[in-house]
C-alpha cells in the first residue's frame, strides 16, 4: 500500500534484480534466506501490503495469496486478496502480530514506483519499508527486511499511474517473488531440522 513510494538506494544494505533475469528467484532466494534468523524459535511472519483495488498496489495481496496456496512451510502470511493490509488497517494489524508472535523477525512487502529504467526490479532491503510515504501518508515502518516491486514510473499522479499499471508485469513479479519467498522458507526449514533436530519421543 504504499501509494507512490519512490525506490531510491539507501544506507542499508539493498539488492535488487530483474524479473527477467532467468536467475532472479535464485538470487532473491539466496539474499532472503540469508537474512533469515538461524533459531527456529524466532517466529517468522510476512506481511505483505497492498489493495486488490489498484492494479499496481496488487502486487502485495497476490503475493500473499500465492504463498498461502503454496503452503509455505515456515512463514505466517498477513494480506491476501481476500483479506488484505492496507492503509486503514495496518497498525492494527501490526499490533495484533506483536501480540500474538514473540519477538517476530518480519518481511514486508510492497509495490513502489521508480524511474522508467527501474521497472521490473524486484528489490530486497534491510530494515522497514516505509508505506506510503511519497504520498505523506503518517504509517508506521514495517519489517526488519523489506521486499518491492518496481511495478511503474513515479512522480507524478501516483493514485492513477497504481490504477493503469498493466496486470500482466505485476502477475509476473508476484511469481517470482512468491516464488523466491517458499525457496527460502523451504531451505531455512531444512536448515533447522539439520541444526536442530528433534529428539526421539518428541512431537
Amino acid at each position: 500500500m504504499v501509494y507512490g513510494q519512490l525506490f531510491r538506494e539507501k544506507n542499508n544494505k539493498s539488492e535488487r534484480f530483474h524479473m527477467e533475469d532467468p536467475l532472479a528467484v535464485q538470487k532473491l532466494s539466496r539474499i532472503i534466506f540469508s537474512c533469515l534468523p538461524s533459531s527456529p524459535d524466532v517466529p517468522v511472519v510476512v506481511v505483505c501490503i497492498g489493495s486488490d483495488r489498484s492494479t499496481g498496489d496488487s502486487l502485495g495481496p497476490l503475493i500473499g495469496s500465492k504463498l498461502m496456496e503454496k503452503r509455505c512451510p515456515l512463514f505466517s502470511v498477513y494480506g491476501t486478496l481476500d483479506s488484505t493490509v492496507h492503509a486503514k488497517n495496518l497498525e492494527n494489524t501490526l499490533e495484533y502480530i506483536h501480540k500474538n508472535y514473540k519477538d517476530p523477525f518480519i518481511i514486508a512487502l510492497d509495490a513502489c514506483l521508480g524511474r522508467t529504467e527501474s521497472v521490473g526490479f524486484m528489490t530486497v532491503s534491510e530494515g522497514p519499508v516505509i508505506p506510503g510515504a511519497a504520498v505523506k501518508k503518517k504509517l508506521p515502518p514495517v519489517g526488519d527486511i523489506h521486499l518491492t516491486g518496481i511495478v511503474n514510473v513515479g512522480g507524478y499522479m501516483e493514485m492513477m499511474v497504481l490504477q493503469n499499471t498493466r496486470l500482466s508485469l505485476v502477475m509476473s513479479m508476484a511469481d517470482s517473488m512468491a516464488e523466491a519467498l517458499w525457496k527460502a522458507g523451504c531451505w531455512q526449514t531444512n536448515r533447522h531440522q539439520i541444526l536442530y533436530p528433534k529428539k526421539e519421543g518428541t512431537v
